[in-house]
């Protein structure tokens, strides 16, 4: 199983690629997740590439962004293709966006077609690329629940279109992470892990408060110290013995450097636990 950071951790920090790259690969991570944003703010220093990065034994899993799914259909063209050629020169093999910006139960018939021809023609975009676009399981979205998200599958109808599984988000929206992932695991290209206090602590997530520099962040805590247990769900990815299995740890809140460190130490232990191959636990 291959575990990555995020830079979008780091939004509010001074840390350089580099010193990321760096830190990750002393931390038996195996990927860094270039935010949107991030890629293109490096997209004038060609020199960070793919094979630079290939350098600490890290690899660009997935670059995480914002899509249109609205409005004019040349600027949706000409951002995907962007965010395709970022995708290319990092050498990941996923795009991640959203599918829409209301949620299912405030979105008309007409609406979700339109949303779900847009993601149809970005997956096939993607596709030419020779990429993956997922999107995210997400409140507020199209894919905010099983149901919806099942049928937003049905409706997209693309090969190249999956789904990225964000478990909290899973549970947010009312189904078992885990009964869900049996229903989805054919669309599943990859994961984020990420926990809460309590449920009733869940709008520390919501976009306004994440990206704000002086937003709320009690209640955002460790991946095995919030009330979505993660110790069941990781065993199940554990038991496929896949090493291609992909995960990035999506942490928010503060001390990004030591909640990460401790939590990709306990991922290891659980590897270690399940038995896996050496060659395995190498890739995670």
């Amino acid at each position: 199983m291959k575990i990555a950071l995020c830079t979008i951790s780091f939004r509010h920090q001074l840390v350089s690629l580099a010193e990321l790259a760096i830190w990750a690969q002393a931390n038996q991570f195996q990927g860094i997740e270039l935010w949107g944003a991030h890629a293109r703010n490096l997209a004038g220093q060609p020199h960070y590439d793919s094979d630079w990065l290939a350098g600490f034994g890290l690899e660009v899993p997935m670059l995480s962004d914002y899509l249109p799914t609205e409005g004019p259909r040349r600027e949706m063209r000409q951002q995907t293709l962007s965010l395709c050629a970022l995708a290319r020169h990092w050498g990941a093999k996923r795009i991640r966006t959203f599918a829409g910006r209301c949620g299912s139960h405030d979105t008309t018939a007409p609406q979700r077609a339109a949303i779900a021809a847009c993601l149809r023609e970005q997956s096939m975009m993607a596709a030419d690329h020779g990429l993956e676009l997922l999107v995210e399981t997400h409140p507020g979205t199209l894919a905010d629940c099983g149901a919806s998200t099942l049928r937003l599958l049905d409706e997209v109808n693309h090969p190249a279109f999956k789904l990225n599984f964000d478990t909290l988000h899973v549970w947010e929206g009312g189904d078992d992470p885990l009964t869900l992932l049996r229903q989805l695991r054919p669309y599943v290209g990859y994961f984020h892990l990420k926990n809460v206090h309590s449920r009733e602590q869940l709008s520390v997530f919501s976009p306004a408060n994440v990206y704000a520099a002086a937003g709320e962040r009690r209640g955002m805590v460790p991946l095995f110290e919030g009330e979505l247990d993660y110790r069941d769900f990781l065993a199940a990815l554990l038991d496929e013995q896949d090493p291609e299995v992909s995960a990035s740890l999506e942490w928010f809140g503060h001390d990004s450097f030591e909640v990460l460190r401790r939590d990709r130490r306990i991922i290891a232990g659980l590897a270690r636990e399940a038995g896996m191959a050496p060659q395995l636990l190498a890739a995670g």
